[in-house]
């Protein structure tokens, strides 16, 4: 039985063990306010081509959402898809392209949930835990919890409940359209992840900077030269690292 002193792969390949090592991340999940505005947000997204996985991670500065950098890491994929395990399919490839940003993110966005999880332990908690920051879920579909549906206008939302608990929030990011499932990974509380979110907004449904990066993860998972957006305003460059 695996214990906290006795972890030898964080990255199993099977089920079993995976469960076990969530069960003894689960419990050192911290959720807590966000005391200090961030200067740089990052977001991760991954993709799939063949026997690969490919993970965008995309840096911005916040609030004013300028793109810093883009960087990308590709690995063999050594997990299979497995509800409620996604961390151990994307989660060592996401890292390792947040590693390469030069500057590190003060917040992190990731394509997934955070602790609203049926362990309590999503993609984006799992991330925050290993790297030691405040992290995210920003996912566009519920896998666990009820929820009364928000009304129609950006940012309005309302609490997304599991077994009695508050463990995230439905967020309407623009008017009339799909909300996304908003919910803290580590380091941060509901409110302060929608605050975050919220000054992440542009046109879109998606935040910028994970709209970015889930845009370049799928342009390389088909095998396509990744290129930034043709804008001068906003000179991101993909990390060749």
């Amino acid at each position: 039985m695996l214990t906290h002193s006795h972890i030898r792969n964080l990255w199993p390949r099977d089920t079993r063990s995976a469960r076990a090592i969530q069960d003894i991340l689960s419990v050192r999940v911290k959720i807590l306010p966000l005391h200090a505005t961030p200067s740089y947000v990052a977001a991760v997204d991954a993709a799939f081509a063949d026997n690969t996985v490919i993970a965008v991670a995309s840096l911005f500065a916040f609030p004013s959402l300028v793109c810093i950098q883009d960087a990308v890491q590709r690995e063999e994929l050594r997990f299979p898809y497995v509800p409620g395990l996604l961390s151990f399919r994307e989660g060592h490839a996401m890292i390792g392209a947040l590693k390469k940003l030069r500057t590190p993110p003060d917040v992190v966005l990731v394509d997934g949930q955070g602790i609203a999880h049926p362990r309590g332990i999503g993609i984006a908690s799992h991330i925050g835990i290993l790297l030691g920051k405040p992290t995210i879920g920003c996912a566009k579909s519920r896998l666990v919890g009820e929820f009364r549906e928000p009304t129609s206008q950006k940012g309005h939302w309302s609490y997304l409940y599991y077994r009695g608990k508050e463990v995230g929030a439905v967020l309407r990011t623009r008017d009339h359209v799909r909300p996304l499932f908003i919910s803290p990974g580590y380091l941060i509380d509901i409110a302060s992840s929608l605050e975050i979110v919220m000054g992440c907004l542009s046109a879109y449904r998606i935040p910028e900077p994970l709209r970015r990066a889930d845009a370049l993860s799928r342009e390389s998972s088909h095998l396509r030269r990744i290129r930034p957006r043709k804008e001068p305003e906003n000179p991101c460059s993909l990390s060749k690292k």
